[in-house]
């Protein structure tokens, strides 16, 4: 399992985006965590499919029967599973000639352009702040902490990581500072996974505490 996603380029280390980063990924996809199109669930649907069954059509008039396996959780409910067969083995004739390994790179190219790429997603709580929901997806990845409306999937706000100044947690709970201990505005959250969130973020923090200081040395290096 891979935990930070910071110089993580699919194409550029074929047996981790193999072996590891598809596997990672296309959970997150099928819970829904992502904002997804139809059309992009119908692309990465013929992908998926690909990966599974390789050039095989056999399978395609089972795709009613996939629909869970293949698109989101979110989007399913869009259109009937008639329509959707129809549209993934259209899409699954474009790829042709496409064989396992490279629709998984194909995949994994296709979802990291969204920004929500390589996160790691919470479900939690909030309590206090009346300017989000009740309810959020928060996502924790490179450029920060996001808090996400878990209906839309739109990304709300990013809080980068350089704007945390504190974050604590426990066994039913996880809260965070953002911005000056005394005025900044504080996200308190209901979750049983706290600590993994914790964990997260005091590791994204210390490598990128870590890379500052490297960047510092280089710089006095040079100066010297």
């Amino acid at each position: 399992m891979k935990k930070l996603w910071t110089n993580t380029v699919p194409g550029k280390d074929r047996n981790a985006d193999l072996i590891f980063h598809y596997h990672q990924e296309l959970p997150k996809l099928l819970r829904g965590y992502h904002k997804c199109t139809k059309e992009d669930a119908v692309k990465l649907a013929a992908l998926i499919l690909r990966v599974r069954f390789g050039e095989s059509k056999a399978e395609l008039q089972a795709i009613p029967n996939l629909l869970h396996e293949l698109i989101p959780i979110d989007v399913i409910k869009i259109q009937n599973p008639n329509e959707w067969k129809k549209a993934i083995i259209t899409a699954h004739n474009q790829e042709n000639g496409v064989n396992c390994e490279n629709a998984k790179i194909s995949f994994l190219k296709f979802v990291y352009k969204w920004p929500t790429f390589g996160s790691a997603f919470f479900e939690v709580k909030q309590n206090g702040d009346t300017n989000f929901p009740e309810h959020l997806l928060i996502a924790i990845n490179k450029n920060g902490v996001s808090l996400i409306d878990p209906v839309t999937k739109e990304i709300l706000v990013t809080h980068p990581f350089t704007r945390i100044s504190n974050w604590s947690s426990g066994n039913t709970y996880f809260h965070m500072t953002i911005g000056n201990l005394v005025r900044g505005s504080k996200l308190l959250c209901e979750t049983p996974l706290g600590y993994k969130m914790d964990d997260l973020l005091t590791s994204y923090i210390s490598l990128m505490l870590s890379n500052i200081n490297k960047q510092k040395v280089l710089t006095n290096t040079r100066i010297k």
